[in-house]
């Protein structure tokens, strides 16, 4: 973290702001380094929500196996976060194009580099990366279990894909890769569709220990499911990543409650010229656009101080919040605490962050990894 900042307060830091609330950020580490501890499953935490090097070491400080990221530009970042440790770093993400591929080639020099694949194009662009570079990557192939975004929908794609890895010069077969993010049920609900993809998983199972081919990793997990994954025995970790801050989409759920956000947004109502209306000074380019995915017309975040308000409308600088139903009524001046929807996308939004611990303390913390989208 860069030193303290000159002279500020929470109440001075210019805004908008995003804010960490150091102790909350260390206890949801914690609680998910417990649990993933007490059932035998590998944590290794996904890197997009906070994209945060001192974050990341917090992770790894508390025993996660390795690191998650999304794009090579974020596991370049990320490979500096282990300190001592050799990287260990999962790329979640399909990777095909040379100008990833031989740059995640290059970077298994220094580490171990595994990558998530669903196609033969990948195996083939990899294979040759990293061949040219004379390094090795691990493999996981990706089983859809249920939300239809990436992974071959049957265990017979898999297996071919799996074979096809083990025959590829310059790769290693590490196993299976799935996700569960369709399960969006409360908690207490999901034994019954979490039993459906662990079988999805046995299945896979069997046929790779029938062919011989290496499923030492099964890797999956969401934020919604993380605390339920003891119903996946098949699985050997989770790569869970929202859960280090929370956000609306986790307390609207069903999966978290307001006091495990530990990420917030301090805004200024800037005008309150329009009737029963305020704007705040963060809108779009602070807050992002995206809905809460469980309560889609609850509006663009919630005001803690005045949660009767409704933030209906987002342009780039100004949030429209409807104050008809408050009972008091907020101040031009007035500062102001925003939980954002979705605080992935907020993360990569701003350059630094405040980290305000329990003193009143604050330092600022560098978005390392902010922007790093190829």
């Amino acid at each position: 973290m860069a030193a303290s900042p000159r002279g500020h307060t929470i109440n001075t830091i210019p805004t908008p702001a995003l804010v960490l609330d150091a102790e909350k950020v260390r206890r949801n580490i914690e609680r998910m380094a417990a649990y993933t501890k007490a059932c035998g499953i590998a944590n290794r935490p996904h890197t997009k929500t906070h994209k945060s090097l001192a974050i990341a070491g917090l992770q790894l400080a508390a025993g996660a196996k390795g690191l998650t990221v999304a794009k090579v530009g974020e596991a370049e970042v990320f490979a500096r976060a282990f300190g001592d440790r050799e990287p260990d770093i999962l790329v979640a993400y399909p990777t095909v194009d040379p100008a990833r591929t031989i740059r995640l080639a290059a970077l298994a020099r220094c580490g171990t580099i595994r990558v998530a694949i669903d196609t033969p194009e990948a195996i083939a662009a990899l294979s040759a990366a990293a061949s040219a570079a004379g390094t090795t990557l691990g493999i996981l192939c990706d089983l859809d279990v249920g939300s239809g975004r990436t992974g071959v929908p049957t265990t017979d794609r898999l297996v071919a894909l799996a074979a096809a890895t083990a025959r590829s010069p310059g790769l290693r077969l590490d196993g299976i890769f799935y996700y569960p993010g369709h399960v969006t049920v409360l908690p207490a609900n999901q034994g019954e569709p979490l039993a459906a993809v662990a079988a999805m998983l046995q299945e896979a199972i069997d046929a790779f220990d029938a062919q011989g081919l290496c499923r030492e990793i099964v890797s999956g997990g969401s934020t919604p499911t993380a605390f339920q994954s003891h119903h996946i025995r098949e699985g050997t970790e989770i790569r869970p990543g929202t859960c280090v801050y929370n956000d609306l989409n986790i307390v609207r759920g069903g999966f978290g409650s307001l006091d495990d956000c530990a990420a917030q947004v301090i805004c200024t109502v800037v005008s309150d010229a329009v009737a029963n209306q305020v704007i705040l000074d963060g809108g779009s380019k602070t807050l992002t656009s995206d809905r809460c995915g469980p309560a889609p017309e609850s509006g663009h975040g919630l005001i803690v101080e005045y949660p009767d308000a409704f933030i209906g409308k987002l342009t780039e600088e100004h949030a429209q919040v409807d104050i008809r139903r408050c009972l008091a009524r907020p101040r031009v001046g007035e500062r102001v605490t925003v939980i954002p929807n979705h605080i992935c996308p907020v993360v990569n939004l701003h350059d630094t962050a405040w980290w305000w611990e329990a003193d009143g303390s604050l330092q600022v913390l560098p978005i390392d990894a902010r922007g790093r989208l190829s």
